[in-house]
């Protein structure tokens, strides 16, 4: 199943700066080859549904393996039955409609 995630890793008792634990994750979403774009409170991730999560997981390890105690994560899922939509497609087609208002 595809899906689409946005996903926000947040280490614990690991300091204000979160820089080297947010670029640990990007570095496994890369290594995993899914389609992604950073955001500042987050990442838009998607890809089939197995690879997604097993990204997420590595995500989690590779935080864990800096250092940080202890990981919170948000994560919200979209998937859909009719047609395969990206998050980019997603966004133009607001951009879209607040273009024409």
């Amino acid at each position: 199943m595809w899906v689409s995630v946005d996903l926000c890793v947040v280490p614990l008792g690991v300091g204000v700066s979160l820089a080297p634990y947010v670029a640990a994750c990007q570095a496994e979403i890369k290594k995993a080859g899914l389609d992604h774009e950073l955001g500042p409170n987050g990442t838009a991730i998607e890809g089939e549904w197995d690879e997604v999560f097993a990204c997420i997981q590595a995500c989690h390890a590779a935080v864990h393996d800096r250092g940080a105690p202890r990981v919170y994560t948000t994560l919200k899922v979209n998937t859909r039955t009719d047609r395969r939509q990206s998050f980019r497609e997603k966004v133009a087609s607001v951009h879209d409609v607040s273009d024409n208002a």
